[in-house]
């Protein structure tokens, strides 16, 4: 098993609380030779008689000593990780759980915003000792 991220259940627990099912920890995708493990997968109904709505969710502690660093690894995971949907799964959205104490500071920087607009990701904002998710950003 693969080492799970410091806020993992917390995540998992919000988005449940949000009615969210949860169906692959981890969400495992392969191209190839190539095998990536997104830390949950989860889908929604979203009417009686409509499809759900569908989600992989990729959760980010920030809690290490370089956010730079961090936000690097995150980036490059999730744009990995969008092409593996795209072509094993495209009807799932892929999310950055992000804490909100590092959405309200990193995420504000200009280098950060400057990258989110050159490589946009979906950011799914979470307190992780409420577990709750507070925003989800598109």
């Amino acid at each position: 098993m693969s080492n799970r991220d410091l806020f993992h259940f917390a995540v998992k627990r919000a988005l449940q609380k949000q009615g969210w099912s949860i169906t692959d920890d981890p969400l495992i995708l392969e191209i190839e030779e190539i095998l990536v493990k997104i830390d949950l997968a989860a889908e929604r109904l979203i009417g009686a008689e409509r499809d759900g709505e569908k989600i992989a969710v990729e959760i980010k502690s920030f809690a290490g000593d370089s956010a730079i660093s961090e936000f690097h690894t995150a980036l490059g995971q999730c744009l990995d990780y969008q092409i593996m949907l795209e072509e094993n799964e495209p009807d799932r959205n892929l999310y950055l759980a992000v804490p909100a104490d590092t959405y309200q500071t990193f995420f504000q920087t200009r280098f950060a915003q400057i990258v989110l607009e050159r490589y946009p990701l979906n950011l799914l904002i979470y307190e992780p000792v409420l577990e709750e998710i507070l925003e989800w950003r598109n």
